[in-house]
């Protein structure tokens, strides 16, 4: 697992006022704070909560 693929992800919108499972996907990234940044695996399972939720998020290969 040594040459894994991250994807850094960045908060940009608030997640007040949001559906539930649209802020349980940025919690479940592991997002706290607007323009909180965080490193994650690029996983099948974390794409999928970055594309639920992208319009949220500012995304860049790491």
């Amino acid at each position: 697992m040594a040459n894994t693929k991250k994807v850094k992800v960045t908060l940009v919108k608030s997640k007040n006022g949001r559906l539930k499972k649209h802020q349980d996907c940025v919690r479940g990234l592991g997002l706290r704070r607007m323009h909180h940044t965080v490193e994650v695996i690029d996983t099948p399972e974390n794409r999928g909560m970055i594309n639920k939720v992208e319009y949220m998020l500012k995304v860049e290969e790491a």
